[in-house]
């Protein structure tokens, strides 16, 4: 070294700071770069994506390139800065000594703290750009690598460590994070979609069924006139049809394979109810997303929902379900004017039989979903009494009054947005 010129000393000096950050940079980038994102770009043909892929499946290889290179690195730069000292101060051990915190303070900047912020603020970048020189390194050094990795997987044996962590995987839970987290790159339906879907796994088709009450429904014990008069207004095209009342159900018509009936003039009551298809029944806690499996192994489009006792509690059907993940597409009945929107005094009018689930969706309440699903129900357990009209009470900050109850049944309820609470009071 004494006969170096100085200059190239200096030269030689600062390469090996950019080479040292350059390990520090690339140990960061790889370790942070999003695997998802990497596999992605590695199926589009991206070199740099393969090669990056190819060396993080042999982490301990890349990791002992990356911190041996390091260590050379960090060790000649402090010989080099010993040996210029000594050739500019001699060897004054308070020159040495300075030497050594001066040259920790450039190793700090320059080539560990400076180059792993960089590393971690563009993760993707710094790895896949220095993939390219980290792969011929790790094929140079193979023999050498493997003597160190002997030790490490020897130690790492001994200590227990699994040597292969083996893919990452996510939860439910995290990927419902990713997709909320990633609202910048998809558009909102999109992303509305992928988390009512996460979702799907924890609503049952209690929650999104039609309950009982609301059930439209054909009597075949009712006159040939009233069953054509209901089958010519009907809002659906397939209908229960029942004797005497519904829990008594005979069987599902489509209303389809009446028309020809009607248009024969051979229909009667004996010939709609050959008509029927056999009704196809799933428990009230069966999970909404299973449902939707079942509906399309079975064939199937709607369904009754019964209770652990076999009662009849709703209805469901396939759109029911689609509409939890993509939101409402279609009309299927008639929109009561004022029932799930705000009128200009802060109110709204509903029926005592509106489900909970719609009313929290559609006026962005948070009524409680864990006990009853329709707001009557809600209701009658929150009294543990039936009301009379003109009762008023607050549900989860949700002033609302009692307007009109009929056979044991609280028939209309008028809610008040929980911020003009003043509102219910007046009323």
């Amino acid at each position: 070294m004494d006969d170096i010129p100085l200059a190239i000393q200096f030269v030689a000096l600062a390469f090996l700071l950019v080479l040292s950050g350059f390990f520090a940079m690339a140990e960061t980038g790889m370790m942070a770069i999003n695997r998802y994102r990497l596999r992605a770009l590695e199926r589009t043909g991206h070199r740099g994506a393969r090669l990056a892929s190819e060396l993080l499946r042999r982490t301990d290889r890349l990791l002992s390139v990356l911190l041996a290179g390091n260590t050379l690195v960090n060790a000649a730069i402090t010989m080099i800065v010993s040996v210029m000292t000594i050739d500019l101060f001699g060897h004054d051990r308070i020159v040495l000594g300075i030497a050594t915190v001066v040259v920790t303070l450039f190793i700090l900047v320059f080539a560990e703290i400076t180059p792993k912020v960089i590393g971690a603020r563009y993760p993707e970048r710094t790895a896949l750009a220095a993939s390219y020189v980290l792969k011929p390194l790790v094929k140079a050094s193979a023999w050498s690598l493997w003597i160190v990795n002997l030790f490490v997987r020897c130690l790492l044996w001994l200590l227990r460590v699994p040597i292969d962590p083996g893919p990452q995987r996510l939860s439910m839970e995290e990927l419902r994070f990713l997709v909320l987290e990633s609202g910048q790159f998809m558009p909102k339906k999109h992303q509305s979609i992928l988390v009512n879907l996460f979702d799907l796994e924890a609503i049952t088709v209690e929650d999104v069924m039609t309950p009982r009450a609301q059930i439209e429904a054909i009597d075949l014990e009712a006159s040939t006139e009233t069953i054509l008069a209901q089958l010519t207004t009907a809002y659906h095209t397939r209908l229960p049809a029942y004797r005497g009342e519904l829990g008594n159900l005979a069987g599902i018509l489509h209303l389809r394979k009446v028309m020809h009936l009607v248009r024969a003039e051979e229909f009667d009551r004996k010939a709609l109810a050959g008509l029927l298809a056999e009704p196809y029944f799933v428990p009230a806690g069966t999970p909404a997303f299973a449902q939707l499996q079942y509906f399309q192994e079975n064939h199937q489009r709607i369904a009754m929902v019964v209770d652990e006792y076999g009662e009849l509690q709703g209805l469901v059907t396939l759109e029911d379900i689609i509409e939890e993940i993509i939101g409402e597409f279609t009309t299927t009945a008639p929109v009561k004017s004022g029932t799930y929107f705000w009128d200009k005094d802060g109110s709204a009018l509903v029926e005592g039989s509106s489900v909970l689930r719609e009313l929290n969706r559609k006026l962005g309440l948070a009524l409680p979903l864990d006990g009853p699903k329709t707001l009557n129900g809600l209701i009658l357990e929150h009294l543990r009494d039936i009301p009379a009209a003109g009762v008023a009470l607050k549900i989860a900050d949700v002033p609302m009054e009692i307007v009109q109850t009929q056979d044991r049944v609280i028939k209309t309820v008028r809610l008040f947005r929980p911020h003009v609470s003043d509102l219910a009071q007046a009323a």
